[in-house]
């Protein structure tokens, strides 16, 4: 990918990235597990800057048996 010109704006872009990618990876777990507390997901996610992880991790939140054993990926990625 070229450099943008203009890092502000490439800061933004990816800002604006991560934020979605949270947002569909909590939408994915609310839906599927509507009984669970999604919020200690929503605090381990707003760590994560890396936008690859978060994609990885909505491909899991898809597949994942439970918030909570989602929960452990996220903690064992962060080790």
């Amino acid at each position: 990918m070229q450099k943008s010109p203009f890092p502000y704006i490439e800061h933004l872009r990816k800002q604006g990235a991560r934020e979605t990618s949270i947002s569909f990876i909590l939408s994915v777990l609310t839906e599927r597990f509507p009984l669970s507390d999604v919020q200690p997901v929503e605090q381990a996610l707003e760590s994560i800057q890396d936008l690859e992880l978060l994609a990885e991790l909505l491909r899991v939140a898809v597949r994942t048996s439970s918030v909570e054993t989602f929960l452990q990926g996220i903690d064992a990625t962060e080790v």
